[in-house]
């Protein structure tokens, strides 16, 4: 992969972004001309450079800055990446804050020689994974993401756009290498040896069954040629619950840099495995049986109400706008099966990946006793592999959970 990056690209730090910042009249709304301003870099992601900047004299002025790294911020300068992706994300965000700006940072700028984006500050608002590892519950969500999803997909499928806008569109999303980092991660290398797959030796009889289920490794690849070949809508390519921001009252997606026209069943199924992840972790994270039962529940009642919001909203937004003789009710309802079904394959995949392979979720590898994770990620593994293997018995999404919450972890092992 070669990519020309401009010669006036320079990555930014605490110091430079200050200047930076001073000279794009764009942020002339937000920032006074020559007042003081303070920076600070807050992301702990892994591809980019992510900085919050704020008016010292009234920090609520604020905005976030990110910028793209020509590589792969979590491996270093051996894995490039092309800086276009931020192209992509703001994009992206921008058709997301046409459609759902309830649920969507608004992008101030895009700039094309620095890569990076210029966007709200959700400062009042956290990283709903790290809410729901602590055990928050979010009695919004699954009202605001099954919208989001509804409104996102529906609106950028064949369904809805024309057939000249939606290949140019997906002309205009092409991104074939951070596909390939999900094909090779989510779909490759968590099912074969690598040195990438970092898991704990605990779980590791699991991990090579697993690995050794040429069943299993079938429908595998049968979700990732679904991944690679199928362009049904605009798709966030890597919404679990890392990129969505929340609170009590709202919630935001972020971080869009993965997307591309892909599979509806990828995003959906994203959201369900990685509330999963989290029912997992919970496994041992709450000890207490009442509590426990009480926030698995939640994040079961969550999945559920948010398949059926997408539903109510997708039968609005989409359904109800298309040519019945063309797309008749029938063949409607097979289109959502298909994709309750997919979303749990899909699911299952991203679940998995998350267990055995690189950038796990804290949910379950920041878990301190290392037997305790290993019960978190056997019974994370379980599950995954219960959703993709049985996804065609599936027939509601009351179905999918009860695949989900029959499973049990295998460690510890017994004779």
């Amino acid at each position: 992969m070669t990519e020309q990056i401009s010669e006036k690209y320079y990555p930014l730090d605490a110091n430079t972004i200050i200047e930076y910042v001073r000279a794009r009249p764009e942020l002339g709304e937000v920032f006074r001309t020559g007042e003081a301003l303070e920076a600070g870099e807050v992301g702990d992601g892994n591809l980019n450079l992510v900085f919050k900047v704020w008016a010292q004299a009234d920090p609520k002025r604020t905005v976030v800055i990110k910028q793209a790294l020509p590589y792969l911020r979590l491996v270093g300068d051996s894995w490039p990446l092309p800086t276009d992706r931020a192209r992509i994300e703001a994009q992206a965000l921008e058709i997301g804050h046409r459609l759902v700006p309830q649920h969507t940072p608004r992008v101030y700028f895009y700039d094309p020689v620095m890569y990076l984006i210029a966007m709200q500050n959700l400062d009042e608002h956290i990283i709903m994974r790290h809410g729901l590892t602590q055990g928050i519950k979010y009695p919004h969500f699954a009202e605001h993401i099954g919208l989001f999803l509804a409104k996102t997909l529906g609106a950028t499928s064949d369904l809805v756009l024309d057939y000249r806008t939606k290949k140019e569109e997906v002309r205009r999303f092409i991104n074939p290498e951070l596909c390939k980092i999900t094909e090779d991660l989510v779909f490759t290398e968590p099912y074969r040896y690598t040195e990438r797959n970092p898991f704990d030796k605990e779980i590791e009889p699991q991990v090579l069954a697993l690995q050794a289920n040429d069943a299993l490794r079938a429908e595998v690849a049968l979700m990732k040629e679904k991944f690679m070949t199928q362009a049904q809508a605009l798709i966030h390519g890597d919404l679990h619950t890392g990129s969505i921001m929340v609170n009590q009252t709202d919630t935001y997606v972020i971080d869009p840099e993965f997307a591309f026209y892909g599979p509806m069943g990828f995003d959906i199924g994203a959201v369900i495995g990685n509330l999963l992840l989290n029912y997992a972790a919970h496994e041992v994270r709450t000890p207490d049986p009442e509590q426990r039962a009480d926030f698995q529940n939640y994040l079961t009642r969550t999945i559920i109400d948010l398949w059926n919001v997408f539903t109510r909203e997708f039968s609005t937004h989409v359904w109800r706008q298309v040519d019945p003789i063309n797309m008749p009710p029938a063949y409607q309802q097979h289109y959502m099966l298909r994709l309750l079904q997919d979303s749990a394959g899909l699911g299952g995949c991203k679940m998995m990946r998350r267990v055995i392979g690189l950038a796990g979720v804290v949910d379950i590898r920041g878990i301190e006793d290392v037997h305790d994770r290993a019960i978190a990620a056997s019974l994370a593994l379980n599950i995954g592999q219960a959703l993709l293997m049985r996804r065609h018995e599936i027939q509601t999404i009351e179905d999918l959970v009860a695949i989900a919450t029959a499973c049990r972890p295998t460690y510890p092992w017994t004779s």
